[in-house]
């Protein structure tokens, strides 16, 4: 069973930093990809941050050499390092993965996080 499971989210001052984890129940060398999304209030799930199994990266442009994200493969976990934080960051932050094989209990290769809240505000 896939689970994953989002931590870090927190109230910052605009200009300042936060990093986000997201830990998953088996090896991250079991995914396609596992990513973040942001979803604003009032606004659509967005992709923020894509890492691939062999490390590609993509960002949306809103956050381009603002946000980093990394993994760390022994601790089964994924991060998003999150710097020069404006107020149009803030909303719910979700964790997603694609698995490279279909997960046998839930019959989908797609999961989600129950999402971490980041709310940026002087």
């Amino acid at each position: 069973q896939v689970q994953l499971v989002e931590s870090g989210g927190g109230l910052v001052q605009p200009g300042g930093s936060l990093r986000l984890s997201c830990e998953v129940s088996k090896s991250v060398s079991s995914f396609s990809h596992i990513d973040w999304y942001r979803q604003a209030p009032g606004k659509q799930r967005d992709m923020v941050a894509v890492l691939t199994l062999g490390l590609s990266k993509r960002y949306a442009d809103d956050v381009k050499g603002r946000f980093t994200i990394s993994r760390d493969d022994a601790k089964n976990t994924v991060y998003l390092e999150m710097n020069a934080l404006r107020p149009e960051d803030t909303g719910v932050y979700y964790c997603h993965s694609i698995l490279l094989v279909r997960d046998r209990l839930s019959g989908t290769d797609e999961h989600w996080g129950q999402g971490t809240q980041v709310t940026v505000s002087s």
